[in-house]
């Protein structure tokens, strides 16, 4: 590891002056280097230091290692960008340029991500465009010229209950040549609302920046603020966070697997995956009384005890949902039709999703081993261990079977879990702190949490007070969006509803 960077892991605050600030040229030569080698970026986020001036900071993740590396350099106006020899970064420095007005020159396509006005006063990235560039989807689009090519908008209003996305294909006949993605339309602004945090609001806005991966996103926020104020949860609130986490896998991918069904006319497993999706939101429910896990984590621990004996009958319950799981998507494997729908259809190499860096089921689906869980394990994660499940191909076909083994992973691991839960406590015996928010100053620290999609990452900067400075959150969707636009290069438009589906990405976790 470079002397030049700060070399640390997952919940082990540093004094934010231990970050090393690099030239312009040794930020660049760092971050080429380390992705040279096998990282990946993780977060890349701009903080201010007065009305003109932002200091960049580059978290670089190496899995196989488990070490993280983290260095900043300090900007003004203009920056030269990483883009063009690192395309993972490119959404992160459409996103710095958004927010902080900076420019960076080289980027081959800079536009708005979430459409809104820089955070700096007086600073707009975007004042060179006219007004109505700020509304969300309204900018130019990548254009493929040519005789017989046509362009097909899809969204941002969609059948259904779905969230606003707008698709832009390029075709040549049924072909797609190239699909932009804009999104933005969901963006609250949840950043800026941690900012001067914790507040007693501050874990609400967590638990709901992306309802399908709440306990995900909470779990990542406890372990921020335990790791800053020194304080650990409880061994027994480490197991039933577990527990919760793979409960909200199950049925995620559960529904993913009907969904896929679904968008073949395969009926029978989409109507059997949707009602048993429903057993896994009720065990949810049974540990805390929300069946997307809302108000169970807290920091410090959990709120919410869980008795043998109902511990005992949700893993009954669990027994019986996961054998009739089991027969219900071997119905969707047996299908001869359906596999032919799903195989080599939107593939992408482990090249491509390498380069672009993506994570969670895309990530294994195209044969990278890349799992938080492994890599850099917290919690329960360190004494139980859950294999890595990935595949080859790339394609949709690979998105369902990563799923599937998954799922059987999560299952089992209720398995060894719910009978054996630790003794003790729910809560630290310090947790009275953090009720408190009483954090230590000019701080930062980095969680990483496996969430269904992907790797979810919190990154906290506290101030002189003890507030947050800063927070950032990087959901895996804001990875692996360009994934979904590459795989359908070459693909049939038809597939895309299919395609689509098989990343399942969230519009309000990409958005915040």
């Amino acid at each position: 590891m470079s002397a030049r960077v700060l070399s640390l892991t997952v919940k082990e605050p540093h004094a934010l002056a231990d970050v090393p600030v690099l030239s312009a040229e040794e930020f660049r030569a760092e971050a080429l280097s380390a992705a040279a080698h096998g990282a990946r970026i993780a977060a890349y986020f701009g903080h201010p230091l007065n009305e003109r001036r932002v200091r960049l900071f580059l978290l670089l993740a190496q899995d196989g290692a488990g070490r993280l590396s983290l260095c900043a350099q300090d900007v003004e106006g203009r920056f030269a960008a990483l883009t063009p020899d690192l395309p993972q970064a490119q959404l992160f420095e459409r996103e710095i340029a958004e927010q902080w007005g900076l420019v960076p020159e080289g980027h081959p396509w800079l536009k708005p991500v979430r459409f809104h006005r820089a955070y700096l006063p007086g600073a707009d990235a975007w004042g060179r465009l006219p007004e109505a560039k700020l509304y969300p989807g309204v900018a130019e689009f990548y254009r493929v010229e040519g005789d017989q090519i046509h362009e097909v908008a899809v969204g941002p209003v969609h059948a259904g209950v779905i969230e606003p996305g707008h698709f832009r294909f390029q075709c040549h006949g049924e072909e797609v040549q190239h699909l932009e993605i804009a999104l933005g339309y969901q963006h609250r602004g949840v950043e800026g609302a941690l900012l001067r945090g914790p507040t007693k609001r501050s874990l609400h806005y967590i638990e709901t920046l992306a309802g399908d991966s709440t306990i995900a996103h909470t779990v990542a926020y406890a372990h921020a603020l335990e790791a800053l104020s020194g304080i650990q949860a409880p061994p027994r609130a480490h197991a039933l966070r577990g527990i919760a986490l793979e409960l909200e896998r199950l049925a995620n991918h559960t529904g993913d697997l009907g969904a896929l069904s679904g968008d073949v006319g395969f009926q029978s497993t989409q109507a059997f995956c949707g009602r048993i999706r429903g057993e896994w939101l009720n065990l949810t429910a049974e540990l805390c009384g929300n069946r997307f896990g809302r108000g169970l984590v807290r920091p410090g621990g959990v709120r919410f005890e869980l008795e043998p004996e109902r511990a005992a009958r949700m893993l009954e319950r669990a027994t019986v949902a996961f054998e009739d799981l089991d027969r219900s998507v071997s119905l969707l494997w047996d299908s001869v039709t359906s596999m032919a729908r799903f195989e080599e259809c939107g593939a992408l190499s482990a090249k491509d999703a390498q380069e672009l860096g993506l994570v969670g089921v895309a990530a294994r689906a195209s044969g990278i081993e890349r799992d938080v869980r492994r890599d850099f394990a917290t919690g329960i994660y360190r004494f139980a261990q859950i294999p890595i499940s990935t595949f080859k191909t790339g394609d949709v076909f690979a998105r369902a079977m990563v799923r599937w083994l998954e799922a059987q992973r999560s299952e089992q691991f209720l398995r060894e879990q719910l009978p054996h839960l630790p003794e003790g406590a729910l809560q630290a015996e310090h947790a009275g702190a953090l009720v408190k928010f009483e954090l230590p100053p000019e701080r930062i620290v980095v969680s990483l949490v496996e969430g269904w999609r992907g790797e979810v990452c919190h990154v906290a900067l506290t101030d002189e007070e003890g507030r947050f400075a800063h927070y950032k959150i990087v959901d895996p969707s804001f990875h692996n969006w360009s994934g979904l636009a590459l795989a359908m290069r070459g693909q049939q438009i038809s597939d895309f509803p299919l395609c689509n589906k098989s990343f399942n990405l969230s519009y309000c976790g990409h958005d915040l």
